[in-house]
């Protein structure tokens, strides 16, 4: 029998029970796949594919297209998972028409559950547009990773007390607005716990405490399959670099001792046939 998928409603029932909502980024069907399958609640094609599948610096130059390319396999993946689409760079800040329009494309051709905003204040008139139109909103404060430059870098978000505050009014003016949950990433964890204990609807920290409502991370980076930086908030629960690497070694001493293919791995054919051969 099909399991129930998990939905906006189930999101506002984990936070009423204090369940915790659990979520990875996915970005293809395979991953989906086992994602789904281990009961991850909340599966996130992030924009973060630019950085961890395209080999971009940032997310910034990611488009609708690649997010419904990947968007399409995961879905084609999840059948309990909630699968949320991030919408990209510039996809919704030129105006709410243009908003809508993004974020109903990517919903169609993908099948996905939500779409996720990055920002505040500053772009509810798009929110409300997409929350009209019937498409589920995640939205996403703190470190906003399309803002990076505006930011001055990867950095903690709400420090100081305008900052802490601008957050506080932005996740209001959110949940306010109708959205399912709110990601918090890189902000400090009792600012994070306060924000949450504020508002109605859900927050998914990465790099916010534990006192948020869920918990996100890119999933590379959770299972150590990523090169180079590594965030303070990331907890590699297993080493998957290592793993993979040592596979690859083995397959390529393998290769060229020729134990590898061994009999058991081909087909046979008669000798009679074979002698028959001109």
């Amino acid at each position: 029998m099909q399991n129930t998928r998990v939905t906006v409603a189930t999101l506002r029932e984990r936070k009423e029970t204090k369940t915790p909502i659990t979520m990875l980024t996915a970005y293809d069907y395979t991953m989906a796949s086992l994602l789904d399958c281990a009961k991850i609640d909340m599966i996130l094609v992030g924009d973060s594919l630019g950085n961890v599948i395209l080999g971009y610096d940032s997310t910034i130059p990611v488009t609708v297209e690649d997010m419904i390319h990947h968007g399409r396999a995961v879905c084609r993946g999840a059948q309990y998972s909630m699968v949320v689409i991030d919408m990209p760079f510039m996809s919704y800040q030129i105006s709410a028409e243009d908003a809508v329009s993004n974020a109903g494309r990517i919903m169609k051709e993908t099948q996905a559950q939500a779409v996720k905003l990055e920002g505040g204040i500053e772009i509810l008139a798009a929110v409300k547009k997409i929350l009209a139109a019937g498409i589920p909103v995640i939205g996403h404060l703190g470190l906003t990773p399309q803002s990076v430059n505006q930011l001055g870098g990867y950095k903690v978000q709400g420090k100081d007390q305008m900052a802490a505050q601008k957050l506080m009014d932005d996740a209001k003016a959110l949940a306010q607005a109708g959205v399912s949950a709110i990601v918090l990433e890189c902000v400090p964890a009792k600012l994070a716990g306060t924000i949450t204990a504020a508002i109605s609807v859900p927050t998914i920290g990465i790099g916010a405490g534990n006192a948020c409502d869920g918990q996100v991370l890119v999933v590379n980076d959770m299972i150590g399959l990523s090169s180079g930086f590594s965030p303070k908030f990331v907890h590699k629960f297993t080493d998957m670099n290592t793993l993979v690497l040592t596979a690859v070694a083995d397959y390529k001493q393998h290769v060229t001792s020729r134990q590898f293919p061994a009999e058991q791995h081909t087909f046979k054919i008669s000798d009679e046939i074979i002698g028959k051969l001109y």
